[in-house]
């Protein structure tokens, strides 16, 4: 059943998010907030609506190439998605739980690289499907430039 299997993309999806806020809030409060950070960097506020929706929109994005005939290169499309989306777990572990900024930096970029591919990919098999991951990438984007910024900033000065 279709609808099913949307939910269960949207389950997983938000899922990732749940488990990785249980990493990211409690140091917002202490440890981010003592952090040096560039002037772009957004209200702390915005973070929760801003990923809730970029996590639906990538349900509904692997939902669509789920949904589409069976085939080598839906297979791989769907791999890349599962890939980009540990990536995406993983980033919040090494950032906000570790204080690993730059390793952050670095899985930040290799994240983002996965998602321009799981993107590329899914436009040649749904082209819907690569638009519902564009403002995904863009944020992803954004946080990975934020991130090498706060890396910067609190590096330790030789």
């Amino acid at each position: 059943m279709p609808i099913a299997r949307l939910v269960i993309w949207i389950l997983v999806c938000q899922a990732v998010g749940l488990l990785g806020a249980r990493w990211t809030a409690p140091e917002i409060p202490t440890w981010y907030r003592a952090l040096l950070k560039p002037s772009f960097n957004p209200p702390n506020w915005i973070f929760g609506p801003v990923w809730t929706t970029l996590y639906l929109l990538m349900a509904v994005a692997a939902w669509q190439i789920t949904e589409s005939a069976p085939s080598p290169q839906r297979t791989a499309a769907l791999t890349l998605f599962a890939f980009q989306l540990a990536l995406n777990f993983a980033w919040s572990w090494i950032f906000f739980s570790r204080h690993a900024l730059r390793a952050g930096f670095a899985e930040i970029i290799l994240m983002g690289i996965a998602i321009g591919l799981t993107t590329v990919v899914f436009s040649e098999i749904k082209p819907s499907a690569a638009w519902l991951m564009a403002p995904y990438l863009a944020w992803v984007s954004f946080a990975t430039l934020l991130n090498g910024a706060i890396a910067r900033l609190n590096s330790p000065r030789r």
